[in-house]
């Protein structure tokens, strides 16, 4: 949870130093392809698996890190992006219901809606805007993300190596396309990126995208999308705290109540079983 908590601070950094937000994307997933590659045995996986892991990969691998940066570039401040990102579990127990047939008790209704109440909440903070586009890209991101989740459900038997890889590949190619498309001259781009940068954007890559989600994929092998979710009300915490420290941002009061809201929501959904 810490090490999901840094990605956002990190990933701003990033952006600070002028790196443009798809690029940064399509290279923190092809840095996850490659370290995973001497890993692979490079066998296609049963046909029953291909739906799945192109949704998965794609999900995952395109849209959660291209609205994560895009959210990032168009917001100043970022406690409230890191929260918007917390929809993720009531979209992720929603999906798991449509596309998994999982049950969802009326309580777990009450509790998704008061988490949503906690976000519209933030969205009445008078830092907020000027950064409303910036919330709005989390919240896709968020839906990608609990899409994801529920996808991978899906992919419990194949080794957690082969749709990570997947992840990296399908990312960085589709994401290095849209780059050259909207974010103009790739060799221009490139320059722009220092040291610091390239550290920063590593760091994403080998600590959040790979240690971080490889254990949370291997969790999904025992556990159901309901009850692994709301773990990621800690992660916030950790987040808002780094961002403290790191840019000197200092939660509103209206921004602290609706944090209460989502994360004691969160954290109640993982009681009820």
């Amino acid at each position: 949870m810490v090490a999901h908590g840094s990605a956002f601070p990190v990933a701003k950094l990033a952006l600070n130093n002028s790196v443009p937000p798809i690029l940064m994307a399509s290279l923190r997933m092809g840095i996850v392809f490659i370290i995973l590659l001497p890993f692979l045995n490079f066998r296609l996986p049963q046909k029953k698996y291909f739906k799945p892991l192109i949704y998965f990969s794609f999900s995952m691998g395109v849209m959660v890190y291209v609205f994560m940066n895009l959210s990032l570039y168009y917001s100043s401040i970022i406690s409230p992006i890191i929260l918007g990102s917390q929809l993720a579990i009531p979209f992720g127990i929603l999906a798991s219901a449509f596309i998994l047939d999982e049950n969802i008790s009326k309580n777990k209704w009450i509790l998704i809606f008061t988490s949503f109440l906690g976000i519209i909440i933030i969205f009445f903070d008078p830092k907020l805007s000027k950064n409303l586009l910036g919330l709005f890209f989390a919240s896709l991101m968020a839906l990608f993300f609990g899409l994801a989740q529920v996808y991978s459900r899906q992919l419990n038997k194949l080794p957690i190596s082969l749709i990570n890889a997947s992840t990296g590949i399908f990312g960085f190619l589709i994401l290095m396309f849209i780059s050259i498309i909207i974010e103009g001259n790739l060799y221009s781009n490139f320059k722009m990126i220092n040291t610091e940068s390239w550290i920063l954007i590593s760091y994403q890559a080998l600590i959040v995208s790979l240690c971080a989600h490889l254990l949370m994929f291997y969790l999904y092998k025992f556990y159901t999308v309901g009850r692994i979710f709301p773990f990621y009300s800690l992660f916030p915490i950790f987040g808002i705290i780094l961002t403290y420290l790191v840019f000197g941002e200092v939660p509103t009061l209206l921004f602290i109540l609706g944090s209460i809201i989502v994360i004691t929501s969160v954290f109640f959904i993982h009681k009820i079983k």
